[in-house]
């Protein structure tokens, strides 16, 4: 019995890895994010192409939640506070808006529709993320990094990162008490900010320690047990005070990030993240049921009609943020369009209100619709304004 549920787990994660990179290939291909590509081989999967395969697999659940926990720490590596603080208000203040207005567009867009108020909050929550990785990527191969308006972007979808990670920690928490308790949002969110600004004072002591301790060890592959050990401890130091383990993750990349180790960490973690965090994506898309998008009947008509208002809020969110464009002479087009993208973060939102119970698979799907189309749409839109 033990030999055959490792020769299904190992069948199961062959096909998954295939399925990711051979999609991702082909998204890399056509111009488009890999993630993208890794979202469809999952609802390849979900499809029922191969019987063996099950999204709801709790061994691959976990891993997934490994995955997204490695994602957010390589996040943080990449995030970089010397940016932050020289993109200043500008990039604060497009951040904000980015956040509000997506937020504010989707729980409006919902309450309308009579959803019920946990779902209207998961939405707008969702709406908020930006990806940063996606637009960094296009303004990298574009030459166009440092440019005022890509520095603004850079320095907003950072601090949009931020604040959607805290967002993500209070919806969290509401996903675990199991109703809309506004006393207990501002409890997380106070508890997670807390936690931020605690570990940004005590973390640079503890990481500057661990690579002096990597320094004076020879055993092989200590940088990278290292690392990831210390965004293990942090994730869980963040848990054990109330708030998400991603939190936690998160904080301990932004504090290597200012190590001297901070690039060999990078060039060894990525090999992990490579291998854990698309299961994540699989696993995600693999939940999509696509027979909710055939428009041959009225519910399913429905859910169209609903990703496509979806769609539309969260562009017009993410446009009206670079309206806090002040300065003179700026492309505030560029800025608009290079928040659009939502990337991972909107599809960590997603899965977590489904694995709640609280979002339903039809709204779950639209969702995801509104994560692809704004993620395919962003590179070109942000191209055509920067060419």
């Amino acid at each position: 019995m033990h030999e055959v549920d490792i020769v299904r787990f190992l069948v199961q994660l062959l096909v998954i890895l295939l399925s990711a990179k051979a999609f991702g290939e082909l998204a890399e291909r056509l111009g488009q994010p890999p993630v993208l590509g890794e979202l469809i081989g999952g609802v390849v999967l979900g499809t029922g192409v191969f019987s063996f395969f099950h999204p709801n697999d709790p061994t691959f659940i976990l891993l997934s939640e490994v995955g997204v926990i490695l994602l957010l720490f390589e996040t943080g590596i990449h995030s970089d506070l010397g940016q932050l603080l020289k993109a200043g208000p500008t990039a604060t203040a497009v951040a904000t808006v980015g956040v509000v207005a997506p937020f504010v567009l989707g729980w409006g867009l919902m309450t309308a529709l009579g959803k019920p108020a946990m779902e209207c909050v998961f939405v707008g929550a969702a709406l908020t993320a930006t990806s940063v990785g996606i637009t960094a990527r296009v303004l990298s191969d574009m030459g166009k990094l440092q440019l005022p308006e890509a520095q603004i972007v850079l320095g907003a979808a950072v601090i949009d990162d931020v604040m959607g990670i805290i967002i993500l920690s209070a919806v969290q928490g509401i996903a675990a008490s199991g109703s809309l308790q506004w006393l207990g949002v501002i409890k997380t969110i106070l508890l997670s900010a807390g936690f931020l600004a605690a570990a940004l004072w005590l973390g640079p002591h503890l990481s500057h320690a661990l690579v002096k301790i990597v320094h004076q060890m020879r055993v092989r592959g200590v940088l990278i047990g290292a690392a990831v050990c210390f965004a293990f401890a942090m994730a869980l130091a963040a848990h054990a005070l109330g708030t998400a383990m991603i939190v936690g993750a998160f904080t301990a990349g932004i504090l290597l990030a200012r190590t001297d180790k901070k690039e060999d960490i990078d060039e060894t973690i990525q090999p992990v993240v490579d291998i854990f965090a698309p299961v994540f994506f699989v696993m995600v898309g693999a939940k999509v049921n696509l027979s909710v998008f055939n428009p041959s009947t009225a519910e399913n008509r429905a859910v169209l009609g609903l990703a496509a208002l979806l769609i539309i809020a969260a562009i017009a969110g993410k446009i009206i943020s670079a309206l806090a464009v002040r300065e003179k002479g700026l492309n505030r087009w560029a800025v608009g369009f290079g928040m659009i993208p939502r990337g991972e973060v909107g599809l960590i939102f997603a899965q977590i209100g489904l694995a709640a119970g609280i979002v339903e698979p039809a709204l779950y799907a639209a969702v995801v619709a509104m994560v692809i189309v704004t993620t395919f749409i962003a590179p070109p839109l942000l191209k055509k304004s920067l060419s």
